[in-house]
């Protein structure tokens, strides 16, 4: 296999990875996004619901070319080290779903992405070493993660 063609197909296995998380997610989701989620007391600075799906569909593309720039420098020492972290905070956010809609568990679901956001440090930090351009394409995806998990204390107390 040539180096380009390993290249390509090591795009397609995080894309892949991505938007399986986010696949996962969205099947937790769908269960309750249309009913209990409704119910839920949120705060007024909420974003509407139509937001979400744009948003994290822009954020796993840019999350999975960010892994794919880390997996392509491969004299890194911090590689290894750096998509292990990637690997970490993905399970921790397809996690989340699971927990807020799946299980409508709002508080299980601030722990996991207090978890999240500790790992998605990690990562932003790491993959700034290996490649600043990767490092970049994670700060929205940490600004949205911070965001999220200031959201999701905000519903877990105004419902607890």
């Amino acid at each position: 296999m040539t180096e380009a063609a390993k290249s390509w197909l090591a795009l397609g296995v995080a894309l892949a990875a991505c938007f399986g998380a986010a696949a996962a997610g969205g099947l937790a989701t769908s269960r309750s996004v249309g009913t209990w989620y409704l119910t839920l007391h949120k705060p007024t600075w909420t974003p509407p619901s139509w937001l979400f799906g744009p948003v994290w569909t822009l954020l796993y593309a840019m999350m999975a070319v960010a892994a794919w720039l880390v997996w392509r420098k491969a004299g890194s020492s911090a590689r290894t080290a750096a998509l292990a972290l990637f690997g970490v905070q993905l399970l921790l956010n397809a996690l989340w779903s699971g927990l807020f809609f799946g299980l409508r568990n709002p508080g299980a679901a601030f722990a996991d992405i207090v978890l999240l956001w500790l790992a998605l440090s990690g990562t932003v930090a790491v993959f700034f070493r290996v490649t600043a351009w990767a490092g970049w394409l994670l700060v929205p995806y940490f600004l949205w993660t911070t965001f999220a998990a200031v959201l999701n204390f905000s519903i877990w107390r105004l419902n607890a």
